[in-house]
């Protein structure tokens, strides 16, 4: 097999004096924090899509990326030499996981007969190469956005032949996740939404995507595939209304359609930017309704109004979505997924390495900044104290039910003094500056 990352070896841990670019400063993938590894912990998954098949355009600008493969002509030895490169990089960077879509590792024939034995040529490449390099599947996915077939939609189209082609495409890729042994299968919204309300049936769409989810659910048992489903959400982008808006729109939508016992978010950071939210925002909203699932690892450029799709670097960003994280009892099913981007100037190969090398870093020391403060508890207590008149008297009583309008006007007239005590945010800031500075 061929080299082709050979100005690379293994990434290794090194440690925070280390001035090797190519070298890991906080991620020790053996250090145990609490009871876990590092690695057990963070659970990192590169994504297949944006590593391997990006080609860096943008809408003013062909693609700019220099990859070994580039010269390659013919479609399905492009897609085999490219699986192989994959690999080599997973193995040398140190992952233990990655995350695909259907049409990332093969590419579509003229039909979908052509397109599925293409698909089952290229799984059974990467069935070997997981077992040869000890490499897992996070999830997969169906990429049923790119194609122009989707121009409205897929499940939610407004054309009958689009959602059969949907559910048959969907049907093929949990049977690819299933063979490869995924541990997941995401359900990314791309085209699930609307231009204008003018030509929309709201109602149907909707009632259409929860039909599909249900088949999902009903193929899933009949396959035997226990793997965890997730729903990723996203306000806009490509469309200009996406129906899987936020978490709380997820989670509201799965609950109406009573699908909310299958189904768990992957939570993308940038996508939280886009709905106008922090990712701590749409975290917590899915770790306290028990949605929380797994994590699309990147951040966006809070200047720019749609996907970047950056690696994430931001130690604040990094901890607080490590925080909850630990807050929710860690990762069960999910993981760290870096569906993140190198710039397109940055267009060398080794610029993978040094993206993804930062991005592992970044959490990796999030992750013990978070753990400390989850172990002092200094923030859970805050909140209790904040909430502490819920504990007893008519806090208590409101809790328990045991109140309603009359009994809490008659409180309410008899209490002639309230009395607030301050939020103290730029404290809590403070706080965590401390934590996140070392102090």
């Amino acid at each position: 097999m061929a080299e082709y990352f050979k100005d690379v070896k293994e990434i290794k841990y090194e440690g925070p004096k280390s001035d090797n670019p190519l070298a890991f400063k906080y991620y020790n993938p053996d250090e145990l924090v609490g009871n876990k590894t590092m690695r057990e912990h963070l659970k990192f998954s590169v994504a297949y899509w944006h590593t391997f098949t990006a080609q860096g355009t943008d809408p003013f600008g062909a693609g700019t990326m220099i990859r070994s493969w580039d010269h390659i002509q013919d479609p399905m030895d492009k897609a085999k030499v490219r699986m192989e490169a994959a690999f080599e990089f997973f193995d040398k960077l140190g992952v233990d996981y990655f995350c695909f879509h259907d049409r990332d590792i093969a590419p579509e024939g003229e039909t979908l007969a052509e397109t599925n034995k293409n698909l089952d040529e290229i799984v059974k490449i990467a069935k070997q190469l997981m077992e040869d390099y000890d490499i897992k599947l996070l999830w997969g996915t169906a990429n049923t956005f790119n194609n122009p077939r989707f121009v409205h939609g897929a499940a939610t189209s407004c054309n009958a032949d689009v959602f059969a082609y949907t559910a048959a495409q969907i049907k093929k890729a949990m049977d690819v996740t299933k063979e490869l042994g995924g541990e997941g299968y995401t359900f990314w919204g791309g085209r699930e939404g609307y231009e204008t309300l003018l030509n929309t049936d709201m109602k149907l769409e909707l009632d259409n995507y929860a039909r599909l989810l249900h088949m999902a659910v009903d193929y899933a048992k009949q396959i035997g595939f226990d793997g965890q489903f997730y729903i990723e959400p996203k306000p806009k982008e490509p469309t200009k209304h996406q129906y899987d808006f936020d978490a709380a729109a997820v989670v509201a939508f799965l609950k109406t359609y009573g699908l909310d016992d299958y189904f768990k978010l992957n939570i993308e950071t940038n996508h939280a930017t886009l709905a106008g939210h922090t990712m701590q925002h749409e975290l917590m909203y899915a770790r306290i309704n028990n949605m929380l699932g797994s994590v699309d690892a990147n951040q966006g450029d809070l200047y720019l109004g749609w996907d970047t799709d950056q690696f994430p670097t931001d130690i604040y960003l990094t901890t607080l979505v490590m925080y909850e994280v630990l807050q929710a009892g860690g990762f069960t099913t999910g993981g760290l997924n870096f569906d993140a981007k190198v710039r397109r100037p940055s267009f060398e190969p080794i610029d993978l390495f040094y993206a993804h090398i930062v991005g592992m870093d970044s959490f990796a020391k999030g992750l013990k900044i978070a753990y400390k403060m989850k172990q002092d508890g200094k923030f859970e207590k805050i909140i209790a104290d904040r909430y502490a008149s819920y504990t007893e008297g008519i806090g208590k009583d409101i809790i328990e039910g045991k109140v309603g309008f009359s009994e809490l006007e008659r409180y309410a007239l008899e209490n002639n003094e309230i009395k607030n005590v301050s939020g103290r945010q730029e404290y809590l800031e403070w706080l965590l500056n401390e934590y996140i500075l070392g102090k």
